[in-house]
């Protein structure tokens, strides 16, 4: 799991617009459950405290989930906030 993680941070955690926006998605408690399509990974909320990131690809008119993992919020906002401030981003807490 751990490197589909990396992967994951390390393609979608890439500027302060796209954290920003990812920060978000996981902090609005006006979104109960949906999905954030990231640019390769895509972020589904289960409810407010649960998460599943994985790859979707289209193969033949047909959507194929690989690589996916689970995550608390509070783990997932954890890695996100330790990889964007190795990358000097401001942290954001919109609780």
């Amino acid at each position: 799991m751990q490197e589909i993680l990396d992967s994951f941070l390390e393609t979608e955690i890439t500027d302060q617009e796209y954290y920003d926006a990812i920060i978000r998605f996981i902090y609005s408690g006006n979104i109960r459950c949906g999905e954030y399509e990231c640019n390769q990974f895509v972020i589904r909320k289960m409810d407010l405290n649960n998460f599943i990131i994985y790859e979707e690809y289209e193969i033949n008119k047909k959507r194929e989930i690989h690589h996916s993992f689970s995550l608390s919020k509070n783990k997932l906002l954890q890695v996100m906030n330790e990889y964007a401030k190795k990358q000097g981003f401001v942290i954001r807490s919109f609780e």
